[in-house]
């Protein structure tokens, strides 16, 4: 076998068995350092001659889909890969540095079914989130940090809501982190004219209940999809922000009029993901959720000088929270204060 193959598969499967989300690859001049990252910290897998690096780089750009010519742009690919009690989905991304490529590898498990009840830590924030899905219109925002478990959530939400009633649902996402049944998904792909823009407006002909829009990363995706809730449909999204206010002041800069958000804006989840505590060491992660809604979220839409988030729903309320009820360490407290 190619040994770039049998380098590939050892690492890959490593990734696996340590329940690893990433795999980064560090280049230097002699040898390249490659960390796992496991419940959100890095850690250091091992190191290679970066000849055998170099080989492993142009295997994984080959077998992506990349251009193994191109080293001075960075590049996207997708791999899948079976196991005999898993399938992955690996989202690649190169990216120049210093004369070489560095390598990013997004580990997606396609035979996980999450519930609401794992992914949340404390229950009654699933009841509140529920609880807006009543709303036959609007727009629902998931924000947090790469990595905070926005889609998984909503790829959870989706599959709970459709156990419960039947809605046309559909997708657009870049890329389809996860093949799900009974929800038309669309792969956005720039190169083919399918963005996020074309696909809504193609979306919006299929007559949906409900729309996901994978991520507003721009101005332009940000007021179609806001516009898109205010003709009577539900949308669901997410937004790279640190917090519930946070949120606001993004879709803010990204050109929206503070009229339009508070018609169309029902809610706002922004997602932390906390090492959960059993027997002493970390076994998962669970999120807690900073939740705005309802007349706090058009105070603050109105600028009340006087309004203020409600302290029982910050992030560091709910770690104080978890920290007491012994969901995770003093260490990780600590951290997270910092």
């Amino acid at each position: 076998m190619n040994p770039a193959a049998v380098l590939s598969n050892n690492l890959l499967e490593s990734a696996f068995q340590a329940n690893a989300s990433d795999i980064h690859f560090y280049p230097f001049a002699d040898e390249t350092s490659v960390y796992f990252r496991i419940h959100g910290k890095r850690t250091l897998h091992r190191k290679i001659p970066s000849a055998k690096y170099q080989l492993l780089l142009t295997y994984f750009k080959f077998s992506s889909g990349m251009d193994i010519g191109e080293i001075r742009k960075p590049q996207n690919g997708i791999l899948t890969h079976h196991t005999v009690l898993n399938h992955y989905s690996l989202r690649l991304s190169t990216l120049p540095v210093n004369h070489l490529e560095s390598l990013a590898i997004r580990i997606l498990p396609q035979n996980e079914d999450y519930t609401l009840e794992q992914l949340f830590l404390f229950p009654h924030q699933l009841s509140t989130i529920k609880s807006w899905i009543s709303n036959r219109a609007g727009i629902i925002l998931f924000t947090g940090p790469t990595g905070s478990g926005k889609t998984t959530t909503l790829y959870t939400l989706l599959q709970t809501i459709l156990k419960e009633k039947s809605y046309q649902t559909i997708t657009l996402e870049d890329p389809i982190e996860k093949n799900m049944s009974d929800i038309l998904q669309v792969q956005v792909n720039e190169k083919a004219g399918i963005t996020y823009q074309t696909g809504l407006k193609a979306a919006l002909r299929h007559d949906p209940d409900i729309i996901m829009v994978g991520e507003i990363r721009d101005r332009q995706t940000a007021q179609f999809a806001f516009e898109a809730s205010l003709t009577g449909h539900l949308v669901l999204s997410t937004l790279h922000a640190k917090d519930t206010v946070g949120t606001i002041q993004r879709l803010i800069e990204m050109g929206l009029n503070k009229s339009d958000i508070q018609q169309s804006l029902i809610s706002i989840a922004s997602i932390q993901l906390l090492p959960i505590v059993i027997n002493r060491s970390v076994t998962r992660r669970a999120a807690v959720l900073e939740l705005l809604d309802g007349v706090l979220l058009q105070k603050i839409l109105n600028g009340d000088p006087h309004t203020s988030e409600n302290p029982s729903h910050t992030f560091q309320h709910l770690r104080k929270k978890a920290f007491a009820y012994g969901f995770i360490s003093e260490k990780t407290f600590i951290e997270y204060e910092k």
